[in-house]
């Protein structure tokens, strides 16, 4: 069941991503934002879509913790090729390293959503994927990229919104946003699921 007054519902961002944070001020939404406190190894033979889903989850229920009635929106993005997990390279090193085994590939990107009503307990899940296949990169395109665009906090080590589009060859997703942090069409259903409309 949604809250009995959403007006008083505190909307929140569980997570420090300034990407996330701009997704929702797209659609003119201004939540207070929380860093969640979760542990986001992966476990033994976790799928990245399952990882996704998990991460959320935890990072939603992680605030929840100090909010009795709050509406929090959590993501978390894995990135695989090949059956490998990529995550946030965190350094020009790493990031060469994954570009480097996403060129010429496909990459799959799972994208995990949650809102959660800590008043109900109400807790709505959703990961969706995105195909992105990767031109094949010279060394020396990497390195001019990494150069101009280090995303070392972004899986995969690029930014769609950025100049990471010119690496692509294609993006098959059923949400442009997805691929930069949150699916918002889904998020959108999910508000109105609580009696909250961004229109």
């Amino acid at each position: 069941m949604p809250p009995s007054d959403h007006s008083t519902a505190t909307l929140i961002l569980a997570s420090g991503s300034k990407y996330r944070l701009k997704l929702l001020k797209q659609i003119g939404l201004h939540p207070a934002t929380a860093s969640p406190d979760i542990d986001e190894t992966a476990a033994p033979n976790e799928h990245a879509d399952t990882l996704a889903t998990r991460l959320s989850t935890e990072k939603a229920y992680s605030v929840a913790k100090n909010h009795s009635n709050a509406l929090i929106i959590a993501g978390d993005q894995t990135c695989e090729v090949n059956g490998k997990i990529l995550g946030k390279p965190g350094n020009a090193e790493a990031a060469r390293h994954q570009l480097s085994l996403c060129s010429g590939k496909e990459a799959i990107f799972h994208t995990g959503l949650c809102l959660l009503n800590t008043a109900s307990n109400r807790c709505q899940v959703y990961t969706e994927r995105v195909l992105v296949d990767f031109r094949t990169l010279s060394p020396q395109e990497i390195d001019r990229y990494i150069e101009k665009e280090p995303a070392f906090d972004c899986a995969g080590s690029f930014k769609m919104e950025g100049l990471g589009i010119g690496l692509f060859k294609r993006i098959r997703s059923d949400d442009p946003n997805t691929l930069i942090g949150l699916p918002l069409i889904k998020l959108c259903e999910f508000l109105r699921n609580e009696g909250v409309s961004v229109i």
